[in-house]
C-alpha cells in the first residue's frame, strides 16, 4: 500500500518547473498558421504542443503589435576623457536628510 505524503514539505518536488521559451520565429509562425482559413486556434495549439490559451495570448499581442519585441542593439557610447580624475574630499560627518512634505529632518 503506498502512502501519499500531504505535507507541503514532502508533496514538493525539490526543483521548481521552469519557465518555458518560445522563440518570435516560433510564435509569429503559429499566429500565421490560426490566421489560415479553416484553423482551430485549438487544434494549431495541440499540433504544437502549446497551451491554446497562450495562442490566444499571442493572436491579442500580435494584434497589438506587441508580440516580438524589437532585439535589443549595441549603442556605441564616446566618452571624453576627464583631463585629471577628481576625487572626493573626505568629510567628517556623515550627513543624512530627509524631506516629506513641509518637514526635513537632518541627522549627523
Amino acid at each position: 500500500m503506498n502512502i501519499m505524503h500531504t505535507m507541503a514539505s514532502e508533496a514538493r518536488p525539490t526543483q521548481a518547473p521552469k519557465r518555458r521559451f518560445y522563440s518570435p520565429e516560433l510564435k509569429l509562425h503559429v499566429v500565421g498558421a490560426c490566421a489560415l482559413p479553416g484553423a482551430s486556434i485549438a487544434g494549431v495549439a495541440l499540433q504544437h504542443g502549446i497551451n491554446a490559451n497562450i495562442v490566444h495570448r499571442w493572436l491579442r499581442e500580435h494584434s497589438q503589435g506587441t508580440l516580438i519585441s524589437r532585439p535589443q542593439t549595441f549603442v556605441p557610447v564616446t566618452l571624453s576623457a576627464a583631463t585629471e580624475p577628481t576625487t572626493p574630499q573626505p568629510t567628517a560627518d556623515i550627513r543624512v536628510e530627509v524631506k516629506r512634505a513641509n518637514a526635513t529632518i537632518v541627522v549627523r
